[in-house]
């Protein structure tokens, strides 16, 4: 070997030898920069992660966008995706999204009610979503007014919004006429009506159990049922609730000497008891023979004539003691009793001039 290819050898191999050493200098260099990139990718997602999760959070707590009152239903079966987003279409709150999400994380999404709800104004959707937890839902109220026949009472249950179904007849039983008991009953949207009506039949059952326990001794009926009876015939004699106890008084002391009640409002029960009569009685409907007609039969019909509420009731069991065995109208919604029948005709052709002289009022 000639001493130019020893020296081309040598220079070849110190070459090799540099590479292999700046080769082992690049690789750590190399790695260096990659960790740096992975870091700064790292951070870049955790720090635009927690602004959305922070946007999120402050979009969950901030202020609905609401300005007044805002009613909604929402119905059996609605998953937490329906009703974010019917929130969010009655303009309850901002996002679905985010309403659906913040309930999730919370695990609260399975435990939101259904319902009509009221929602305040600017209300955030955390505390939404708090209100339909608890079940906050509007409390609906059905007046049964006293006095009213059962099936005007069936008509109102019918009509009442948000009462759900047919009415069954409180589970299959055929309802008689003063069962219900006549008062404001509360009930919530999507409630049966069928149950509603089997509390105002349970109502009117505990009254009656009730006030009959406590009843005065010696009254001149010996049930329960004929108490109602005569309950719904003071309520339809009535208005005034100073003259019920008076009035049951009366029918007491008739009862008791075996007198006909002689009752109008029995008539006009007898004549229509779908519906209240739409005229006067005459002289021929108190001679219309039925068994509701207390001029023509004695002691009490055989049904309730309209829904007694809780005072006629406490008045036929706690009577006023009085003498007296007659009233008619006096022209100012009360009554003029009597205890003799000359003082009761006297009182009676009072009346006659008083009506007289409003029928011929222009």
């Amino acid at each position: 070997m000639s001493d130019n290819d020893d020296f081309e050898q040598r220079l070849r191999t110190s070459a090799n030898r540099q590479s292999e050493r700046l080769s082992r200098i690049e690789k750590p260099k190399s790695r260096r920069w990659f960790v740096r990139l992975a870091v700064l990718l790292v951070a870049f997602v955790l720090t635009a992660g927690l602004g959305v999760i922070a946007w999120g959070v402050s979009e969950f707590n901030a202020p609905g966008p609401m300005t007044d009152l805002v009613t909604i239903v929402l119905p059996r079966g609605a998953g937490v995706n329906a009703i974010a987003r019917k929130l969010e279409t009655a303009g309850v709150i901002r996002r679905a999204d985010v309403f659906v999400i913040a309930t999730r994380i919370q695990k609260t999404a399975t435990r939101l009610k259904a319902g009509e709800y009221e929602i305040p104004p600017a209300v955030s959707a955390k505390a939404v979503m708090h209100i339909l937890i608890r079940g906050d839902t509007v409390v609906r109220k059905l007046t049964i007014t006293e006095g009213l026949q059962t099936p005007q009472a069936l008509e109102l249950i019918l009509a009442a919004e948000g009462l759900q179904g047919d009415l069954g007849m409180a589970g299959g039983v055929s309802l008689a006429e003063g069962e219900l008991l006549p008062e404001t009953w509360h009930y919530k949207w999507g409630d049966s009506r069928d149950a509603v009506l089997k509390r105002m039949r349970a109502g009117q059952q505990k009254l009656l159990s009730g006030e009959w326990a406590k009843r005065e001794k010696n009254l001149p009926f010996e049930t329960m049922a004929e108490a109602l009876v005569l309950a719904s015939i003071v309520e339809k004699e009535t208005g005034k609730a100073a003259e019920r106890a008076h009035v049951a008084g009366v029918f007491v002391n008739r009862l008791r000497r075996g007198m006909r009640l002689q009752s109008d409002p029995t008539v006009a029960y007898g004549l229509s008891p779908d519906e209240p009569l739409d005229r006067a009685l005459s002289r021929a409907d108190l001679k219309t023979d039925h068994v509701w007609n207390t001029y023509i039969h004695k002691g009490l019909p055989p049904s309730p004539i309209c829904l007694p509420g809780r005072a006629s009731i406490q008045a036929v069991l706690h009577p006023m003691e009085t003498k007296d065995l007659y009233f008619v109208a006096d022209g100012t919604g009360g009554h003029v009793f009597a205890s003799t029948l000359v003082d009761h005709n006297r009182n009676v052709a009072k009346w006659r001039r008083l009506q007289r002289a409003i029928k011929k009022e222009p």
